[in-house]
């Protein structure tokens, strides 16, 4: 796939675990840029990765052929805004990974007729093991799509939603995800504690445990429900244990949960994209 110019508005973390994920790929240094409205965010960015800078937004744009907004949701309106009229005259792909912000306001603040995928990446992009959902709009060629996924799957994952609301349950899945796993590698550290064992093995042996389950259900190709059967020994330790869980309700547990986060997602994209 030949190599699109890329522009990135933000310099923050997850664009630069982007743009090392892209270059870690062969991706060409020449043909990235980044702007960043912190000076020295900018040269801390450039100094690490050797791409170019760019001293304005409107400037960068005019030399992208793809634009990726990664910058905080709160000030997407004003950046989208101080660009409109070089995207109006350029019309770059613009992919967006601006949590809860919605395709329709991001077109509505760039003036209209735009391609935009909007992305929903996740916090172990930051270690190259992201899980990305992905949407475009109806401007969105097979080749913007192709481009979106390309530079998404360079910090783990991605897969393609067929509806962009699609995205909230992404958002309560996913996004919030990794939140989840943490809370309960700290409960399970905290029980193995009070159970005698002293706070740092206990942690290394939950981490171990949680990274070593999470690499059989990847390279599985049974469902969780399957293998979590398998390593459950009738009348053993590790069934007496799920029947806890089972009559604690963690299945409805985790179920409100995720419909809260779900909720929460569309009630912050309602008040982002009003503005």
């Amino acid at each position: 796939m030949k190599q699109p110019s890329l522009g990135f508005i933000g310099a923050g973390n997850m664009a630069a675990s982007l743009i090392g994920g892209l270059l870690a790929n062969g991706y060409a240094t020449a043909s990235i840029r980044v702007s960043d409205a912190d000076p020295e965010q900018l040269k801390s960015t450039q100094h690490r990765f050797a791409v170019g800078p760019c001293s304005d937004n409107p400037s960068l744009v005019a030399q992208s052929q793809i634009v990726i907004l990664a910058v905080k949701p709160q000030v997407l309106a004003s950046v989208c805004r101080e660009i409109t009229a070089t995207v109006q005259r350029c019309h770059p792909l613009i992919i967006s990974i601006a949590a809860g912000v919605g395709e329709s306001a991001i077109d509505r603040w760039l003036g209209g007729g735009q391609a935009i995928v909007r992305c929903m990446p996740n916090t172990p992009a930051l270690v190259g093991a992201g899980a990305t959902a992905l949407h475009g709009n109806a401007k969105a060629s097979r080749e913007h799509r192709d481009w979106a996924e390309m530079i998404m799957r360079s910090i783990g994952i991605s897969v393609w939603v067929e509806r962009e609301e699609l995205l909230d349950a992404v958002t309560a899945l996913s996004g919030s995800g990794p939140a989840y796993f943490l809370l309960l590698m700290e409960a399970m550290t905290e029980a193995a504690v009070k159970l005698g064992l002293d706070a740092d093995t206990a942690r290394l042996l939950t981490q171990q445990t949680a990274l070593g389950a999470a690499r059989i259900a990847i390279e599985s190709e049974e469902a969780p429900a399957e293998l979590r059967v398998r390593v459950t020994s009738p009348g053993g330790t590790t069934e007496r244990a799920i029947a806890a869980f089972e009559r604690a309700g963690l299945s409805g547990i985790v179920e409100t949960a995720m419909r809260a986060a779900r909720d929460r997602a569309v009630e912050l994209s309602n008040q982002l994209g009003a503005t």
